[in-house]
């Protein structure tokens, strides 16, 4: 069977619009052929019956009359004769037959065939039995459909019959009449059948916006193998909050393992959040929404399906994931901004003291090389002293020489002390916490223009390590304050901009620390950064 369908598949044109349309008519032309047949024999079968039993009825009619029963049993043909004419012509039947028991006739439509035998060898259930009767046979006339009965005497005995036909010729003729008007109902049946699957053809290719079907089967692997390439999950959810799809990646995170299973499950059992069922009900738009799922905070995006009632798309990634993936792109940027200090910081000095050279101011530049090299190596002896941790120290030293490059005094406390960092402190969330604040206070003193200065001060005196940055510029905003350290919020211009404090709480979060903020001796914004060195149990 298969083999057939694949066959017959071959055989159809390859444009769906042609093939839909093909396929439509010929099912409607063999339904309606068959359906015109059927009516059409049932329509004759139907003639045939009434006829037949008009004409049994007529017989019946002329049997029961007294002149008949009166001329058979005194063999008056001529009575006869004139009585069944006239009822021949007034009821429109081709013959009227009158006989007596001996099947010898005493009417007919040509009277030379009076008193000879009824032709046709149907009368014997009539004269030998009584019974009532149509038949169809061939008579001196042609082929007839007749209704027979049998004329009864005074003693109810068979005593003659009465034969009322119509020629087969003139029965054909109303059925070829019905045959063609029913014809004329299946062509205009057919006509619009056309016309219909042809429109409806159109407007299923205009639905799937014009695609062929190798075409939509081409789309859904293709978007099959992308959805499951894609490393975010993705779920999908109709009207009603049931899900319609699953990715492998939802799957994973949500700690599932049967796609379908959890299809046709309504989104409140399969992830029962808050934040997301207030999404699916208002059916807006969410970006990069921090929600709790299987018990991880996720970053979730909620988009409405278009031209869908209700339905929405939802992607989510553990938010840890895009945090790893953000600190090691800070790191790299930290990397990279230490070189470029560096490389533009020495390349300036390089070239001071290559001028002092060429201008023979030797004593001069012998200084400039002694104090910058003792300077340096100040700063790098007491960062040795005061910050044995390796990654710490040198995030420092950067910071320092792009303060240096920016024109920025940055000045290191010689009675700092960062040594007892706890080995399971996250370096890379201390990264980013002290980065992050010398960037944005970089950014406020820069801002101000003048007497550009930032303190640091660390210590780990007590059970906290302390960090505080200080800075010169111009403090916070009143307008932000409060939603400070939320995503996005700054007053500065630019795209990108309002994401290093959101960075700076996340990794205090992760290190059960916390942060305030206030005005500094210098005039600007003084940020106090308190970490446990002792984490506490959670809860």
């Amino acid at each position: 069977m298969d083999a057939l369908f694949q066959l017959i598949d071959r055989c159809l044109p390859r444009r769906l619009q042609v093939k839909l349309s093909l396929l439509v008519t010929v099912l409607l032309v063999f339904l309606v052929s068959l359906i015109g047949a059927l009516f059409s024999d049932f329509s004759e079968r139907t003639l045939r019956e009434q006829l037949g039993q008009k004409a049994l009825d007529l017989a019946r009619s002329v049997a029961m009359n007294p002149l008949v029963r009166e001329g058979i049993e005194t063999a008056d043909g001529a009575s006869v004769q004139l009585f069944a004419e006239s009822l021949r012509r007034a009821t429109k039947a081709e013959y009227v037959v009158v006989g007596d028991r001996q099947g010898i006739r005493l009417s007919h439509p040509e009277p030379d065939r009076i008193g000879r035998r009824f032709v046709g060898g149907d009368l014997g259930p009539a004269l030998n039995e009584g019974r009532s009767y149509v038949s169809e046979a061939v008579g001196t006339l042609g082929p007839s459909l007749r209704g027979i009965t049998p004329v009864l005497g005074v003693n109810q005995d068979v005593i003659g019959f009465v034969a009322v036909g119509y020629l087969t010729s003139q029965v054909e003729e109303q059925i070829r009449s019905q045959r063609y008007e029913i014809l004329g109902y299946v062509g205009v049946v057919l006509l619009f059948g056309v016309v219909g699957a042809t429109v409806i053809a159109r407007g299923l290719k205009a639905a799937i916006m014009g695609l062929e079907v190798h075409e939509i089967a081409a789309l859904f692997k293709e978007r099959n193998a992308i959805i499951g390439a894609i490393r975010e999950g993705i779920i999908a959810v109709d009207g009603r909050g049931y899900l319609t799809f699953v990715n492998g990646a939802a799957l994973t995170y949500l700690n599932r393992t049967d796609m379908d299973e959890m299809c046709g499950q309504p989104l409140a059992e399969v992830c029962p959040c808050t934040e997301l069922a207030a999404a699916l009900k208002a059916g807006k738009q969410a970006l990069d929404q921090e929600m709790l799922l299987a018990g991880r905070v996720m970053l979730v995006n909620i988009v409405p399906l278009m031209h869908v009632d209700g339905g929405l798309v939802v992607s989510f990634r553990p938010k840890d994931e895009l945090d790893r993936l953000t600190r090691e792109l800070s790191h790299v940027q930290e990397y990279s901004e230490l070189l470029r200090a560096q490389t533009h910081e020495y390349s300036n000095k390089m070239h001071t003291i290559a001028g002092l050279i060429q201008l023979e101011a030797y004593q001069e530049a012998l200084d400039l090389v002694i104090n910058e090299s003792s300077g340096y190596q100040e700063l790098v002896r007491s960062l040795a002293d005061a910050v044995p941790d390796p990654v710490m120290a040198g995030l420092i030293l950067g910071k320092y020489n792009r303060a240096c490059e920016l024109k920025i005094a940055m000045e290191f406390d010689p009675q700092n002390s960062f040594a007892d960092l706890p080995a399971h402190l996250d370096r890379d969330a201390l990264v980013t916490i002290l980065g992050n604040l010398l960037n944005n206070a970089f950014e406020a003193v820069r801002e101000k223009g003048s007497e550009m200065l930032v303190r640091l001060y660390l210590t780990d005196l007590g059970p906290d390590l302390v960090i505080e940055v200080e800075d010169s510029g111009v403090g916070v905003s009143p307008s932000i304050a409060e939603n400070l350290f939320d995503l996005g919020v700054t007053t500065k211009e630019g795209k990108g901009r309002g994401t290093g404090l959101p960075l700076v709480k996340h990794a205090l979060a992760r290190l059960q620390g916390e942060i305030t903020y206030s005005e500094g001796e210098l005039g600007g914004a003084l940020f106090t950064v308190m970490i446990p060195k002792q984490q506490r149990p959670n809860g």
